[in-house]
């Protein structure tokens, strides 16, 4: 399998049965098993938000580095403290088993976009959407 399929397949799989207007679009970037980190794939996503999109409350496999390309992204997790709004340009990191409470573009005018690049157990399934 190549890594493009690989990547594709696990973007699915983030958001497979999820599906609303308001929900962001997640496009593959790349996929790598970690040769010198047995067991643990690094995977990158690009998260493209419309105005006033968002995602229901979620947990990540791993940890998670997120770097925000465009807009503003209004993010909240429990382990890292209240909502705050993030720029363009600026990041956050989401600590494995942490539970991601708020991930939504701030703006209700403007997209917002983010890179996320998970560290995780080779073949996890990435993000675990809350009932």
């Amino acid at each position: 399998m190549t890594r493009t399929a690989l990547a594709v397949i696990i973007a699915l799989a983030m958001f497979a049965g999820t599906a609303r207007a308001e929900d962001p679009v997640v496009k593959p970037v790349l996929s790598e098993k970690l040769p010198n980190v047995p067991g643990k794939s690094v995977t990158a996503v690009v998260v493209s938000y419309a105005p006033g999109g968002k995602s229901v409350s979620h947990r990540h496999a791993g940890s998670v580095f997120v770097y925000v390309l465009s807009g503003q992204i209004r993010s909240e997790n429990s382990a890292t403290g209240p909502a705050r709004v993030y720029k363009a340009g600026e990041t956050f990191f989401e600590p494995p088993g942490s539970e991601h409470l708020v991930s939504e573009n701030a703006s209700a005018s403007e997209p917002a976009s983010l890179l996320a690049v998970f560290v995780a157990d080779d073949g996890a399934k990435l993000t675990t959407y809350n009932k």
